[in-house]
């Protein structure tokens, strides 16, 4: 692949997964833009409730398989055998986006209630976490280098002959006080809820799941790539919730 096709791939994949990540916010908080085709967390297909738990769960498993297993060290190093590695980021980003439009495309709502707050103050604040969690998620992303995460930094460097600079261990903001604030600001935004249905909790707890095994696989990729660095400032500040530190 030629470098200005794999630029164009990852910028392609990048747009791909950009409005795929706008989607989701509307899939999980039920947001219809188009009412004849509603299609999130809460209206799709109908189907009996044990039928629909069966595809959700797999739906779910599909996306946590798809994403854990392309992001280990071990994957990347047989996986850039096959694609070239400027793009092998870009290849797991759209996978992931694929995985994502699946997961659309085949849920099957549960509408039994589990809770539904009818206070319109306490309706509203829990909106307010809602999006400040996705606002989160998306800040932590370019806290940690959004280009780079997503794959454009490693094809643009790629098409002017340049190489990505090592890795550095930064605690900038968020990370100054809680080592995965992308993680955290997913949970705030898949338990933010008014109205909770029996299906959007199960999203919520799936996604819930994966991310609690995926952190401590990425713990461990972190260990065996900053050693005692990352053990320290793993130590000094909290997981998903804040530890704040003297001084900091």
């Amino acid at each position: 692949m030629s470098r200005a096709l794999t630029l164009l791939f990852a910028i392609i994949c990048y747009a791909i997964f950009f409005a795929t990540f706008l989607y989701l916010i509307l899939f999980v908080g039920d947001l219809n833009l188009d009412p004849l085709h509603p299609i999130t967390v809460d209206n799709g297909p109908a189907s009996p409730p044990f039928i629909a738990a069966a595809v959700d769960i797999g739906l779910i498993a599909l996306f946590g398989v798809q994403h854990s297993v392309m992001a280990r060290q071990g994957f990347k190093a047989w996986w850039t055998r096959v694609v070239p590695k400027p793009a092998e980021r870009s290849v797991y980003v759209l996978a992931a986006s694929i995985a994502l439009m699946i997961l659309f495309r085949f849920w099957r709502p549960i509408d039994f209630i589990v809770w539904n707050v009818s206070s319109p103050t306490f309706s509203g604040i829990i909106w307010l976490l809602f999006w400040a969690g996705w606002a989160m998620v998306l800040v932590s992303t370019f806290l940690i280098n959004h280009f780079e995460l997503f794959g454009l930094q490693q094809a643009w460097l790629h098409c002017r002959g340049r190489e990505s600079a090592e890795p550095a261990l930064r605690q900038p903001l968020f990370y100054k006080w809680i080592a995965h604030p992308l993680y955290s600001g997913f949970f705030l935004a898949f338990w933010a809820a008014p109205e909770m249905t029996a299906g959007h909790m199960l999203l919520a707890a799936g996604v819930s799941i994966y991310m609690l095994i995926a952190i401590r696989y990425e713990e461990r990729d972190l260990t065996n790539l900053f050693g005692d660095d990352y053990r320290r400032y793993r130590e000094s500040v909290g997981g998903l919730m804040p530890r704040f530190r003297r001084g900091g």
